[in-house]
């Protein structure tokens, strides 16, 4: 690939879309599917037009018709199409078909690959803008096990035309950066938004799988989303896998706690399971449809104007090791948190923090960019059915407590609070732990990057282990200081 040399920085150029095609296709070795549903056939349209596709297409088809699409790839439980499993199961089906059809011993050489995706484009009445799952199945060495890369995409665009060509461009991206960029995940999730902007399309999960991604953290690969601007928001599970907030936030309620959790404390877990049994004795909770969401936004991951990722996948490996969901985010202010959520339920949400935190929400300098200031903020974070669990803060000196009844806010913020506090929006966590007050997480941090003693006591069960066991927070550092 052609790079230019400009100053003391080294640009990329971008490669056409035809000439990607073109390189897939006159790859002697490269041979598949292309399974397209909900959006025509753009993808393989692009490989078509480029030339040489008789030697890479082994088919090209679109079950549009939900009974045919029923025929081939079965029914899915949920009676749903545009699913990440509908999309597995068109992807194993298709690799099967080319395997059984396409002896080895005829074409030893053979990377086999299957393209699918499956979306629905914008409605007539433009009020649904579409989204969809887009992934390949693929092989780099004749007699490996198979690799795959699935996302989860968004339309931004108005038109439906528009949303099928962005389409497969993208498609065109993926099967290239597949083939040719495998050995850096980074770089191939940039390169999917090659000849796109991200006002045309949102990508907000992505998982890889297989033996050439086998030392892929795909946490870690959430990150990337948010910090590239691809997605104000990633979510992944207790097992380290990305999960589609759509699904996971869908008519749920839900309660967030925001924190660094650098590292998790016993207090952050005090915090987190008093709010909930809070939460779960207010009205119009289910439990059983309740989720629970640990957040960490992007500034919290800077240290010097850079993400430290090391430090983020420790962060991120002690939340999951405890259970939790975890959400990264893009969104400094409160109330963009709670606006998000609103995207995917309309059930009771909550907020848990500690009583400091409260503060910030109430200082109008982060509302500036508002035409309506912290009013416009607070109609937002506070119309919908929201609660703000509050944990009350020790102060060092004089062991006396702050809570909602005694915080200090600017005097023209008063009454305003006072609104909401007398409204009920805002609830102190009574039963809190008090043997546990003095725990800071930066004086732990602190401890175990100095090679301090007693921070053990002050984490969760078998937290201290994992750091230790890990190195994780420069403890490995702090073992050379002892």
């Amino acid at each position: 690939m052609p790079i230019t040399i400009m100053g003391d920085k080294e640009f990329e150029s971008v490669p056409s879309l035809k000439s990607k095609a073109l390189r897939i296709n006159l790859n002697a070795n490269i041979y598949g599917t292309f399974a397209e549903i909900g959006a025509g056939q753009e993808t393989a349209r692009n490989f078509f037009r480029a030339g040489g596709a008789s030697g890479t297409i082994a088919k090209a088809m679109s079950a549009y018709d939900k009974d045919f699409s029923d025929a081939i790839y079965g029914i899915e439980d949920d009676k749903r199409y545009v699913t990440e499993a509908r999309l597995k199961k068109m992807l194993k089906h298709e690799v099967r078909l080319i395997e059984e059809r396409i002896k080895r011993e005829k074409h030893p050489n053979k990377l086999f690959f299957s393209y699918a995706n499956t979306v629905a484009t914008i409605d007539f009445a433009k009020k649904y803008k579409g989204h969809g799952w887009v992934g390949i199945r693929y092989q780099t060495k004749p007699d490996e096990d198979y690799n795959e890369i699935i996302l989860h995409i968004r339309f931004h665009e108005n038109d439906a035309k528009l949303q099928q060509m962005t389409l497969g461009v993208l498609g065109v991206n993926l099967i290239y950066g597949a083939y040719y960029k495998y050995d850096n995940p980074k770089k191939l999730l940039r390169y999917l938004y090659d000849h796109l902007d991200k006002d045309q399309i949102e990508i907000d999960t992505i998982n890889f799988s297989g033996p050439r991604f086998k030392k892929v953290d795909n946490r870690l690969m959430s990150l990337q989303l948010v910090k590239n601007g691809m997605t104000e928001a990633v979510m992944f599970g207790p097992d380290g896998n990305n999960v589609l907030p759509a699904a996971v936030l869908y008519k749920k309620n839900i309660l967030a706690l925001r924190g660094s959790f650098r590292p998790v404390t016993k207090v952050n877990m005090d915090i987190y399971k008093k709010s909930l049994n809070m939460f779960l004795n207010e009205n119009k909770v289910n439990k059983d449809k309740t989720i629970e969401i640990f957040e960490i936004t992007l500034s919290n991951l800077r240290a010097e104007g850079e993400i430290d990722e090391v430090d983020f996948m420790s962060r991120a490996r002690l939340l999951c090791s405890l259970g939790q969901t975890v959400m990264i985010s893009n969104f400094q202010e409160y109330y963009k948190v709670v606006e998000y959520f609103s995207n995917y339920t309309k059930e009771r949400m909550a907020l848990s923090m500690g009583v400091n935190n409260l503060i910030d929400i109430f200082d109008e300098k982060y509302y500036r960019h508002l035409s309506g200031g912290i009013l416009e903020a607070f109609g937002k974070l506070f119309f919908k059915d929201l609660k703000v669990y509050l944990y009350p803060l020790k102060n060092h000196k004089t062991g006396k407590l702050t809570t909602s009844e005694n915080l200090k806010v600017h005097p023209r913020m008063k009454e305003l609070y006072k609104f909401f506090k007398y409204n009920g929006k805002l609830q102190d966590i009574v039963d809190y732990d008090p043997t546990i007050m003095d725990i800071f997480s930066r004086e732990v941090l602190q401890k175990i990057q100095e090679g301090g003693t007693g921070w053990e006591e002050q984490l969760p069960d078998l937290i201290p282990e994992m750091i230790k066991e890990n190195n994780f927070f420069g403890y490995k550092e702090a073992e050379k200081i002892q």
